[in-house]
């Protein structure tokens, strides 16, 4: 059985001549002399590193589509008709879905209280994060979310300002982002600005915190859709010229006169900037999150990648250790704005088996008597079943789900929606439901009633769309809860699931279906 085909997907805009294809290469089964493309060997023939890259960079996010032996749709979630956890005096009259509270809160001294447990993926350097901002930054403040930085932003704002000591003294583009938050920031949720080693450089935490109120820092060792640090496409010479002198990796070598005769020949289109590959010791990592602290961050967090048993275990023993507000697990095979696409598929542990190992590691901590960090996972997830199930296999350390292309979609829909209206082309996929915005959108009104009319029209649509997505996953996950007899997410536990397989059972430590419940059954039944 072969768990993903290489050598053609859409994600690196690239696909078979023939129907029948050699499973462990993806090659055609029969490859002519003469044929016109377009596999991934036959674009690499002439694109070469190009297509590396899933693509175009900067109008798309891709995501890998391996299919891994065991994932959340091997667990389902158990329903009861007893019950009702995490209410007062449950009642016929009390129990129902919409008083369930699917508000979560997590932080070791100053605590963040979020509306629903989930907030964004680290939105970095790339063209869609920069270009969509306000609409992600807005929909998350209303929605009462957490919103996160990614790494390089102030590194890559062409009006970046240094001093003589290569230290930041303005970052336009990073107050930008801090301030729309902020500016409908309503006492949930938090914003988070993550540093990378190039961000350490600069001294991004210094300029977040001092000049632009920021008050949790998000330590970078990785994340689930590669294995190497973040990279960006640059079109212009000059621009990469510019990155480099500021130190970053810029590939190939702008300064090589054999590339900027290719540049301007027209045979390299783009180049490349990447971020370094960090290096953890545990006594840096302790003085690290000191120095933050010492520096103003009120909270510390950290969020790593999909490594193996030994680094998982480490970021989980040091953040023990260090007190950090929060540790977010990313799982392969993760999505992006730009990474090397055969690293995102075939690096990496998948998400389900990198969070039950979690689970196994903070019930090792907590049996020694250590304290656990409030963790989180990310790598795939775009529903309310799949928050319930994280929140089930991960109880009671798991707080919360970090979303990253699912979460990021409805706020570039509600913005394209905006545009559609504007150039009186709406697609019938949504003029089916009307042409205006109050019939369009199912919650306007709500926000309509709630800010005003003469505020809605400062409200980009695209924040609009992700509110109502977050309502939709809020219902949903109230539902599903309702149904477990689960009235609070912290009454949600590793009982309120069950596995469909013997495999996701070797892999989880969750009971199989014909297991689960059985020595109470029977009680029931000798009684």
């Amino acid at each position: 059985m072969n768990l993903q085909r290489p050598n053609s997907n859409d994600a690196t805009q690239t696909a078979n001549r023939s129907r029948s294809l050699v499973p462990g290469s993806g090659l055609c089964s029969r490859c002519i002399d003469g044929c016109r493309g377009n596999c991934e060997v036959f674009k690499s023939s002439f694109r070469g590193r190009e297509v590396l890259y899933p693509g175009p960079f900067g109008t798309i996010t891709a995501g890998g589509d391996k299919d891994y032996p065991v994932d959340y749709s091997h667990l389902n979630i158990q329903g009861y008709a007893m019950g009702a956890k995490g209410l007062h005096n449950p009642s016929p009259e009390t129990a129902t879905f919409p008083t369930v509270d699917v508000s979560t809160a997590y932080g070791t001294d100053n605590r963040v209280k979020m509306k629903a447990p989930m907030f964004t993926g680290a939105l970095g350097s790339t063209l869609i994060a920069q270009n969509n901002w306000e609409h992600f930054a807005v929909g998350a403040a209303i929605s009462g979310i957490t919103l996160v930085v990614g790494e390089n932003v102030c590194g890559i704002d062409p009006k970046l300002k240094l001093d003589k000591n290569g230290k930041i003294t303005d970052s336009p583009e990073m107050a930008r982002r801090v301030k729309t938050y902020k500016d409908w920031y309503e006492g949930y949720g938090d914003i988070v600005v993550q540093m990378n080693v190039e961000d350490t450089g600069f001294g991004v935490a210094e300029y977040c915190l001092d000049k632009l109120g920021v008050e949790t820092i998000e330590l970078k060792w990785g994340q689930g859709a590669k294995c190497i640090g973040g990279e960006i496409k640059v079109p212009s010479l000059e621009r990469a010229l510019e990155l480099q002198k500021r130190g970053y990796i810029v590939t190939p070598d702008p300064s090589d006169p054999a590339n900027q005769a290719a540049f301007k020949g027209g045979a390299i289109k783009e180049f490349e900037r990447h971020s370094r590959l960090g290096f953890v010791d545990a006594e840096g990592f302790l003085q690290e999150v000191e120095r933050l602290r010492a520096l103003g961050a009120k909270r510390v967090s950290l969020k790593t990648g999909a490594y193996g048993q030994r680094e998982l275990a480490l970021a989980m023993k040091l953040c023990s250790k260090a007190r950090i507000d929060l540790l977010t697990i990313d799982g392969a095979p993760g999505g992006t704005g730009m990474s090397p696409w055969r690293m995102m598929e075939e690096w990496g542990y998948p998400t389900i088996y990198l969070q039950s190992l979690a689970v196994k590691f903070a019930d090792k901590l907590a049996s020694q008597g250590e304290w656990v960090p409030d963790l989180a996972m990310a790598g795939g997830f775009s529903s309310e079943d799949h928050l319930f199930k994280v929140l089930a296999l991960g109880a009671p350390y798991f707080k919360s789900v970090c979303m990253g292309r699912a979460i990021m979609i409805p706020a570039m829909v509600g913005k394209n929606i905006e545009q559609w209206i504007k150039d009186k082309d709406l697609p019938k996929t949504v003029s089916q439901y009307g042409d205006k915005v109050e019939e369009i959108f199912v919650n306007y009104e709500d926000l309509k009633m709630k800010y005003g009319a003469k505020k809605m029209k400062e409200m980009p649509l695209g924040a609009v769309g992700m509110y109502t997505f977050a309502q939709k996953i809020s219902v949903g996950l109230r539902q599903l809860m309702a149904g477990s007899r689960n009235f609070r997410i912290n009454t949600i536990s590793r009982g309120d699931i069950f596995s469909l397989t013997r495999e996701c059972t070797d892999v989880t430590g969750i009971p199989y279906i014909m297991d689960a419940g059985a020595d109470e059954a029977m009680s029931i039944l000798e009684g």
